[in-house]
């Protein structure tokens, strides 16, 4: 392998995305075997091709990609989804190795989605025997540095051969799983997981029952990755980290309850902290500080803010790395062997650096969170006139029991429109930026006279009616006339096909006359016409999946393309209804709890409960680059990065109670592209600067807290200033320059410690 040694030197830098191509061969899948044809061709002609991932470092695929003669490819600007090329990881699960078929060199390796002997082979037609050795070097090369998470740049070649494959010695071993163990998390020897703890004769009772209560803890637990890193808990009377020293962090899976995997810290006297991972702890990585940073809800509602440092780039690699799979399994409840490489690859870059304070240096740019958490700048908070008012006249709680429960902004007239229990609010936006109560419609009931609390509102027609959703008839829509506050219609859209969510048939289509409007059930997509006879639902525009994929909402950008999220938190892009999306992309792991699309279609935002997932739809490269994911299928390797936008640990800190997201919204105008992004949890209104979040700033946000919970929050049609707001009993209007960088203050006026943290973690 010396030979190439010069040669790898050329094509193995950071910024070559690909290493070594072998340009002509066919790929096969073989089963052994089988009662099925043992030897599949799959492609008849392609290309072998080593690639790095751009978006984790160390990692590498083994690209192999079906090459069209020409004229084929005219015809597949008319298919809606192609399989153009099969992706693969690199690793040593692969069992990869070469040889001979037909005198002709091939490679082989399993299919890890397939039966246990089931294999794929690239037989390299026409290829001389150093560049099959080359090729061959290089994959042993991108092996070693998955593992490992380092350069192969001054190792020996002796440090490879643990990667050539060779068949098992013995002749009886024990049937291999579908998914070998180690595609999956590592998993440490059990003698790793003996918890640290004085010696006996220095014991006090008090540290032998700490010290019992670690080993009945740990004696459940198999240890997955154990390093030694500093710990910091955020001080809520000091704002700012305090170091409680060195500590050993683990992350450990249970082994009494499936999918189960606790973040623990110990020291010489025993575990000082044990949370289960869960959505909840809001984790963020800082590559830059070799640190996660995480929050943890106690027993009684508080939030309390850690965080592990690391002290070398391999150590917290490594802690990303199982972190990220134990979160995925958690939510998903299979092991991560089962998402495909390229799946993999998209949930992995979701961990990109977020610039952070150094929890030591205070010299760092504005968005420290010294700065953020600076008790100074509490005077001007209080002072800020806001633009809200609550109307006397307005009805107060006109039946018992009931609060707003949603609010939908008008794009005529400058109203808005607030459902409590089965009446609705109407609210002006007055000449001084604030809300007056207007009217009540009350009673909503359907047009044979039965009540019902609408579940979901849309306006429609330039505001002249509204579309309401009856929680137990999902089949039907309800048109309300809104001059006469009255439900008119009953529009049956199937009999079998429920109705789940809508959207307009465009954006901006409740200002036209624009009669239909989009659907999707829990699996379908479809066009809704209330004009035509029957049932509502076309026939021409249906789109139905067979597995059950839970969709949760549907939103469309100007043109009326559509996205659609799921409770999978996986999201579906289409240039139309009817037929299959251009992009699919893969899940997280929270649900999606709505989305929505800037006009143009370039960003999307999908609002998880604990974070908004940021997405640019532009494709960067490859054949279709520059258009959008609408209308063209993102190349395998190539799919967007998701942003996490999420609020800080330390700010969640102090606002304590659980994070929970409404959905969240850009503001919109005809004409005039977005810029921010506002949704709400418990009492906070909370917005982003569209253009800083472009240029990476994406804890740049800003936050107001009020008195009583945020039901729903959205900006006024045609304004990227006022915010209408619905609390729980009132509705009011705040300019977003009143919104402020979080600080103690306005995050806790008020504030006085009352930590609940105790030295016992269970």
């Amino acid at each position: 392998m010396n030979i190439f040694r010069s040669l790898i030197g050329k094509v193995w830098h950071p910024n070559a995305a690909e290493v070594v191509k072998i340009s002509s061969g066919q790929l096969y899948l073989v089963r052994p075997g089988n009662i099925r044809t043992s030897r599949e061709c799959i492609y008849n002609d392609c290309m072998a091709t080593i690639r790095r991932l751009p978006s984790v470092e160390h990692n590498f695929q083994l690209v192999i990609t079906k090459v069209y003669e020409e004229g084929d490819q005219d015809l597949l600007e008319d298919e809606d989804e192609t399989d153009e090329e099969k992706v693969f990881l690199i690793s040593e699960e692969l069992e990869f190795r070469t040889g001979e078929t037909d005198g002709e060199p091939n490679f082989v390796w399993r299919d890890l989605h397939g039966d246990v002997d089931e294999f794929f082979e690239f037989v390299a037609t026409g290829t001389n025997a150093p560049t099959r050795a080359f090729f061959e070097t290089c994959m042993y090369r991108a092996m070693y540095e998955r593992k490992y998470k380092t350069s192969a740049d001054n190792i020996q070649d002796t440090t490879l051969e643990q990667f050539v494959w060779h068949p098992p010695a013995a002749p009886k071993v024990k049937p291999r799983r579908k998914v070998e163990k180690k595609a999956e998390i590592q998993r440490e020897t059990s003698s790793e997981a003996t918890p640290i703890v004085v010696d006996a004769e220095e014991e006090t009772p008090e540290q032998r029952s700490q010290a019992e209560a670690a080993d009945s803890f740990m004696s459940h637990m198999t240890v997955l990755f154990q390093e030694e890193a500093e710990l910091y808990l955020w001080d809520l009377d000091a704002a700012d980290f305090r170091n409680d020293g060195v500590v050993i962090a683990r992350i450990t899976e249970q082994t009494d309850a499936k999918y189960t995997y606790w973040l623990t810290a110990s020291n010489d006297k025993g575990i000082i902290l044990a949370h289960r991972i869960c959505s909840d702890m809001n984790q963020k990585f800082s590559h830059k500080m070799l640190s996660l940073t995480w929050n943890h809800l106690g027993d009684n509602g508080s939030q309390s803010s850690w965080l592990f440092r690391f002290a070398t780039p391999e150590d917290f690699g490594q802690l990303m790395q199982v972190f990220t799979q134990a979160m995925w399994q958690t939510l998903h409840q299979v092991p991560w062997g089962k998402a495909k490489p390229e799946e993999q690859s998209y949930v992995m870059s979701a961990n990109e650096d977020v610039e952070m304070k150094d929890v030591e240096d205070d010299d760092e740019d504005e968005e420290q969170v010294a700065l953020d958490l600076d008790p100074d700048e509490e005077a001007s908070d209080e002072s800020d006139g806001e633009e809200e008012a609550e109307d006397e006249d307005a009805p107060k709680d006109p039946i018992t029991g009931e609060r707003n429960s949603q609010l939908t902004v008008g794009y005529k007239g400058d109203r808005s429109y607030v459902v409590r229990g089965n009446n609705i609010g109407v609210f002006n936006h007055s000449n001084d930026h604030s809300v007056k109560y207007y009217a009540t419609i009350s009673n909503i009931a359907t047009p044979k006279g039965k009540g019902f609390k609408p579940t979901n509102v849309m306006l429609h027609d330039q505001d002249t009616k509204m579309i309401l959703q009856h929680p137990t008839d999902p089949n039907s829509l309800y048109s309300m006339d809104i001059e006469r506050g009255k439900v008119v219609e009953e529009w049956k859209v199937h009999d079998d096909i429920t109705v789940d969510h809508i959207a307009p048939d465009n954006k901006f289509a409740p200002t036209t006359r624009e009669q239909t409007l989009v659907g999707v059930s829990h699996n379908s997509l479809f066009r809704i016409d209330p004009r035509v006879a029957g049932n509502k639902l076309v026939d021409s525009q249906y789109k139905q999946y067979v597995s059950k994929n839970k969709f949760s909402g549907v939103t469309t950008t100007a043109s009326g393309k559509l996205a659609v999220a799921s409770e999978k938190g996986d999201i579906r892009l289409f240039d139309s209804i009817g037929k299959n999306a251009k992009t699919a992309l893969p899940p997280l792991g929270d649900p999606i709890l709505g989305i929505d699309v800037t006009a143009n279609g370039r960003y999307i935002v999908a609002t998880t409960q604990t974070y908004l997932i940021f997405i640019d739809t532009l494709i960067g490269e490859g054949r279709y680059a520059g258009q959008l994911g609408f209308d063209r299928s993102f190349p395998a390797t190539s799919k967007p990065r998701p942003i996490r936008l999420q609020l800080m640990a330390q700010h969640v800190a102090y606002m304590g109670n659980k994070i929970s997201f409404t959905p969240a919204r850009f503001n919109q105008k005809e004409g005039q592209d977005e810029n921010a992004i506002v949704t709400s949890t418990g009492q906070f209104v909370i917005a982003w600067d569209l253009a800083k979040v472009k240029k990476g700033k994406y804890e740049s946000y800003e936050i107001k807290k009020y008195e009583d919970h945020v039901v729903q929050d959205n900006f006024k049609f045609g304004d990227d200033k006022e915010i209408i707001v619905a609390l729980d009993n009132n509705v009011l209007a705040v300019n977003k320059k009143n919104l402020k960088r979080p600080t103690r203050h306005s995050l806790a006026p008020g504030f006085q410690s009352h930590s609940s943290i105790v030295n016992s973690p269970y």
